[in-house]
């Protein structure tokens, strides 16, 4: 890639960083829930995820996806269900008091884990690759 390429892409993938979506509110509220420890294993796992969903992106994964339709449904179906298992889990869960919540102490390698696996499965984030990157690659 030429350095005005690398440049420009580097300039706009930081102007997105910092605008702040879901992502960073989630790894804020660990920030201020847990310390500095999980914040910090939340963040890697987010670029980890991240850095997944480009490449498998660039590997052709989300081109497959756009130009299948009944693929692109199946995705949607299953993240639709995904969902509803979410709200139901929900709502089987027993009420709780703010001030009753605890924090949830899991390990710094769980958190990782998860973050890095929900952020590469994120049909939204390989989607966005798909439309961003190719716009800083010369054929």
């Amino acid at each position: 890639m030429p350095l005005d390429l690398w440049l420009a892409f580097t300039a706009a993938s930081a102007v997105l960083l910092i605008i702040p979506g879901p992502t960073i509110l989630l790894v804020l509220s660990y920030a201020l829930s847990q310390g500095r420890r999980v914040a910090v294993a939340m963040a890697l796992g987010v670029a980890l995820g991240d850095f997944i969903a480009m490449s498998a992106s660039l590997a052709g994964l989300g081109a497959l996806v756009l130009a299948s339709a009944t693929l692109f449904t199946a995705l949607k179906w299953i993240g639709a269900a995904y969902l509803v298992w979410l709200g139901v889990k929900l709502i089987r869960s027993r009420p709780a008091f703010a001030a009753e919540i605890e924090p949830e102490s899991r390990p710094a390698r769980a958190i990782f884990g998860h973050a890095a696996t929900v952020t590469a499965l994120n049909p939204k984030s390989i989607a966005f690759f798909i439309a961003f990157v190719p716009q800083f690659l010369r054929p």
